[in-house]
């Protein structure tokens, strides 16, 4: 099956790409949790540790330079055992084994005023440049620590989550109804290449992980082996059919659903393991055909497919007592039946009568 969809997309011109990927990722296999930081991230809000240790460096180089000014400007106070005099160099010299609390004392200060700058400027600066070199070492290390335990106990404990590929328009509107219908944050994690686009997904208390999804490590990282479903919210269809076919291979039991634009492409995505195809350039315009006539039932499509308030479309498992009943004698209005893994309409005669394990599928009035 996985052969006439590569051959179909060299087709369309991705037989090169495919090559260059490898059909596999650069991640360069199995890496260690503490290696992963910044690459999968855990929900939370702070700043790069990297931009902080910066700021602080430069801080630090700017009390280390008013220091070696002070000093300086204030030289014919100060006296050292070499030659007496105090040179632009030994200034910086003095202030950096000063600051460090080094203190050789080649170079002290003689006179009075002198050593009234040490008291109330250099030894505050020496303070604020402890503080920041102790609380730089302490942040990072705690920080890369914290993430690193974070990324191990999650990567050891996720199991049966939601994958979503992608987070344009179509990934977030899929998370935002999976959050409408109870799902956890901490239970989506989304795979995308944009910074700025996981920034916003991490603000939301997603976890996330930065990579192309075409790539099976990046997909090993996500957890596609032990998620429940895969949604597929790729931009190109190409695309699309790579990650699913990507996907597939990790896992046989995940469910996957996949969005695409041109309808033609379904049954490469269908050939690939996708469960489920949208095709959303031909769905958008079938509403937009409807608006023109009937705008009332794509404001009724609008509230069915919004869980937050309303009416939305559910799916629940059929009770004891419902067995061998009508699903159209039910209090809940059923639309149809998912048996054995396919769905029928409430109207056929097979499912007239409930059996045990069958789902149905029917209009609940949101919470």
């Amino acid at each position: 099956m996985v052969a006439p969809v590569r051959a179909r997309f060299a087709q369309l011109g991705g037989r090169a790409r495919f090559a260059q990927l490898g059909g596999r990722g650069r991640l360069g296999g199995e890496r260690p949790d503490f290696a992963l930081v910044g690459v999968l991230r855990i929900p939370e809000v702070q700043n790069s540790p990297w931009i902080s240790l910066t700021r602080r460096v430069l801080f630090a180089i700017g009390l280390l330079c008013t220091a070696a000014i002070v000093v300086y400007l204030g030289r014919d106070g100060y006296d050292d055992s070499a030659d007496g005099s105090v040179s632009l160099l030994d200034a910086f010299y003095y202030a950096t084994v000063s600051l460090s609390t080094t203190g050789y004392g080649d170079i002290s200060p003689v006179t009075d005023a002198a050593r009234l700058v040490n008291i109330f400027v250099i030894t505050p600066l020496r303070v604020l440049f402890l503080i920041v070199l102790v609380g730089t070492t302490l942040a990072v290390l705690t920080e890369r620590s914290r993430q690193a335990l974070k990324i191990q106990r999650w990567r050891r404990t996720v199991r049966n989550h939601t994958v979503v590929v992608g987070y344009g328009t179509k990934g977030r509107t899929a998370i935002d109804a999976m959050l409408g219908d109870g799902v956890q944050p901490s239970e989506i994690v989304v795979v995308d290449t944009d910074a700025v686009a996981l920034e916003a997904a991490a603000t939301a208390g997603l976890v996330t992980v930065h990579g192309t999804a075409t790539q099976s490590d990046v997909l090993r990282l996500a957890g596609v082996q032990n998620a429940a479903s895969v949604i597929v919210a790729a931009n190109r269809d190409d695309t699309a059919v790579l990650v699913t076919l990507s996907a597939r291979e990790l896992t046989k039991k995940a469910k996957i659903v996949a969005s695409i634009r041109e309808s033609e492409n379904t049954h490469l995505l269908r050939q690939s393991g996708a469960d489920s195809v949208v095709v959303s350039s031909e769905t958008t315009g079938r509403l937009l055909g409807i608006a023109t006539t009937t705008p009332s039932v794509v404001e009724m499509m609008e509230d069915l497919l919004t869980p937050e308030h309303g009416f939305a479309v559910a799916e629940r498992e059929v009770e004891p007592g419902e067995v061998g009943g009508s699903p159209r004698h039910l209090s809940d209005i059923v639309l149809g039946v998912v048996r054995g893994g396919e769905l029928v309409r409430v109207g056929d005669a097979a499912v007239d009568a409930l059996e045990s394990g069958d789902k149905l599928l029917y209009i609940r009035r949101s919470r």
